[in-house]
């Protein structure tokens, strides 16, 4: 149980500071990334199949 919460406190630790350091190194997307983040996400079509 306690290597459990160390393990959650960690990972919580970690993601608070990675915020941090990637502001600090410059790290942070801008709105061109976005764009082309979003461009290369694949496209989901849904189609509907047909009832005999």
């Amino acid at each position: 149980m306690l290597i459990g919460v160390g393990v959650i406190g960690y990972a919580g630790l970690g993601m608070f500071l990675t915020d941090k350091a990637e502001e600090k190194f410059g790290l942070v997307p801008t709105d061109k990334d976005r764009e082309e983040l979003k461009k290369a996400m694949p496209k989901i079509t849904t189609i509907e199949k047909p009832t005999k």
